[in-house]
């Protein structure tokens, strides 16, 4: 992800989980709202019940990954927030991509 590709702000942050739409699967929760910009922005939320910082920072990094790897499943003039549920810690990374590519299809409907 590049930085203009980041939802930095807080309330942006707030206002696409409380106004948008979601979609959820066992292991991610997908929250989108339209927006004005011509590019897709993405946010990245990982509770602590994930684990300690160091994985939370690995599992973060991964999703960074899922997101480039698949971003023409993304919508444009939407901003996305992916937040990570705790069972996503059971799976192996093909499993999570997986998971994330039939959940982005569900978004695309």
């Amino acid at each position: 992800m590049k930085k203009y590709e980041v939802v930095k702000s807080n309330s942006l942050f707030n206002e696409i989980i409380h106004k948008g739409k979601f979609f959820y699967n066992s292991y991610f929760i997908i929250y989108m709202l339209e927006s004005d910009n011509f590019k897709a922005k993405f946010g990245i939320a990982v509770g602590k019940k994930n684990g300690k910082a160091v994985m939370r920072n690995k599992i973060k990094r991964q999703i960074r990954v899922l997101i480039d790897n698949n971003k023409e499943l993304f919508l444009p003039h939407y901003n996305y927030i992916v937040m990570i549920k705790k069972s996503y810690n059971t799976l192996n990374f093909a499993q999570k991509d997986a998971e994330f590519k039939n959940l982005l299809r569900k978004v695309q409907e």
